[in-house]
């Protein structure tokens, strides 16, 4: 009998091991650019529709991560949003990444990074372009494997990789989920979400090495939940509330 749980485990093992071993250069890179942002007194901005949007909540207010990432949450794009479908039709709205940006306070020498597993979707790929008319720098995290085998649904007929200044792929299959059992003709078992979740912790630790090495003590979070870390948080908002827009 097929083991599938090892084989999945397997591979996600498999696609982790491909990103160390062929985006680390990338992933060093955004590091880099996140920690020269922070040093000029810019903005950090990360956004992805529905599950894409995992990745913004993995950096977004947590135990031992960097304050100063802002999320760009839309309800309509979130799960919580019914019927569910309703995130797939937004997410395909023209010009609705725009929106988003523009109703935000980022500006010219923020960074953003935006993470799209198909990044065939006009949401992203809109915010990108308006993020590029600003003066920001974009990062993006996709799949090629993907993204290079669907069409663009944007006017430009470019996907999210083509605006990147610095992209990361992750490494996963078409259409995102691997695994195909016996009997089945439709593959299960995405794997975006936890390699995407490395990914981007990745990118923190390569900041935090940055800020060190440029002498910037790193705005991390402590726990809540452990005593005087509260205190500890609230001395990073008071610091950094010129670039913290989620308070």
């Amino acid at each position: 009998m097929a083991n599938y749980i090892s084989e999945y485990y397997n591979k996600l093992q498999t696609m982790q091991k491909e990103v160390v071993d062929k985006q680390q250069e990338n992933i060093e890179k955004v590091g880099k650019l996140f920690a020269e942002t922070i040093k000029n007194s810019g903005t950090l901005w990360a956004f992805g529709a529905s599950h894409a949007g995992i990745l913004a909540e993995e950096l977004f207010y947590r135990t031992g991560g960097l304050a100063l990432i802002n999320p760009l949450f839309s309800p309509t794009l979130m799960l919580n949003t019914r019927p569910a479908t309703v995130t797939s039709q937004m997410e395909r709205l023209n010009g609705f990444g725009n929106v988003i940006l523009n109703g935000s306070a980022a500006k010219a020498g923020d960074t953003i990074l935006l993470h799209s597993v198909s990044g065939r979707n006009t949401v992203s790929i809109d915010m990108a372009i308006a993020a590029k008319e600003k003066g920001m720098n974009v990062v993006v995290i996709t799949n090629m494997a993907y993204t290079k085998d669907v069409t663009s649904r944007h006017p430009s007929g470019k996907n999210l990789y083509e605006f990147a200044d610095i992209l990361i792929d992750n490494h996963g299959e078409f259409e995102d989920s691997s695994m195909l059992l016996d009997g089945m003709n439709q593959k299960i078992a995405p794997t975006s979400s936890v390699v995407g979740c490395m990914i981007v912790n990745m990118i923190v630790i390569s900041t935090v090495d940055n800020l060190l090495k440029l002498g910037i003590e790193p705005p991390v979070f402590r726990s809540a939940n452990v005593d005087g870390g509260d205190e500890a948080n609230k001395v990073i908002f008071e610091k950094y509330k010129a670039n913290i827009h989620y308070m």
